[in-house]
């Protein structure tokens, strides 16, 4: 159980990562959503990968495959400078997977350059994630690729996003989006809706955005029922990097 649970989000390289995740049955712990985020060495020297990503199913069989795919990424840290290829080898180990499952994912790797945050971004059969600009506009990383597990070769489209300070990229699962509710309980949360909600989220830090994010499709859910729910954000911190004192700890930002 404790190597599927979502892990604990914090500041990594100096950029502020963020995640929450709400199963499908509110009595479970665990399901087909999982988001990572690792240190990793690449050409363009340290970098961090984070990874969100959605399996087919729900439930404990879902769990099981997310287990193996979390594994996997991490024994293809090395290769994480070349999303393609990472992605590429992950296809072909889920490819051999006797049971079919396939999964949706996206990739961000990041690293700090003086005040802004470099991202790079893929997608694999996922939705595009969205980007928060200080003024509050939202655009769509220009990211698209092919499912995980279901063809022998994959394609696969990167994006450059640079966010500066206060600015976000939130990746998230489909579960938000097409959480079912509102005033009849029929109709779906929808990217609209998910669009608006962040861009209230200009300048916010991280963990507000995904905590916002999430209470917002609770709230339109309500009591009725729901896929797995999973969003992580990636934030350029506001402020000037202070060095920790004595050389030890995350150090600060100042305001």
């Amino acid at each position: 159980m404790r190597e599927v649970l979502p892990p604990t989000l914090e500041q990594l390289g100096d950029v502020e990562f963020a995640g929450r995740y709400r199963p499908a049955r509110d009595g479970e712990r665990i399901g087909g959503d999982f988001y990572d985020v690792h240190s990793a060495i690449t050409a363009e020297g340290e970098e961090s990968l984070a990874v969100l990503g959605d399996v087919c199913g729900k439930g404990l069989d879902a769990a099981v495959l997310t287990g193996k795919i979390r594994t996997t990424l991490r024994a293809l840290l090395p290769m994480a400078g070349d999303h393609h290829r990472l992605l590429d080898l992950l296809n072909r180990t889920l490819g051999d997977n006797a049971d079919a499952r396939y999964v949706t994912l996206v990739l961000a790797s990041a690293r700090r350059e003086g005040a802004t945050v470099r991202l790079r971004v893929t997608c694999a059969g996922h939705p595009p994630p969205l980007i928060v600009r200080a003024g509050g506009r939202v655009e769509e990383a220009d990211t698209q690729g092919s499912l995980i597990g279901v063809l022998p070769e994959i394609e696969s489209v990167s994006a450059d996003v640079t966010l500066a300070p206060g600015e976000t990229c939130l990746l998230y699962t489909d579960g938000i989006i097409e959480a079912k509710g509102g005033p009849l309980g029929d109709a779906m949360f929808g990217e609209d809706r998910l669009k608006q909600a962040v861009a209230e989220c200009a300048n916010m830090p991280a963990d507000a955005v995904v905590e916002r994010v999430q209470m917002l499709a609770s709230q339109w859910i309500g009591r009725g029922t729901h896929d797995d729910m999973a969003v992580l954000a990636i934030t350029a911190p506001r402020g000037q990097h202070l060095a920790a004192v004595g050389g030890h700890g995350r150090g600060r930002y100042t305001a």
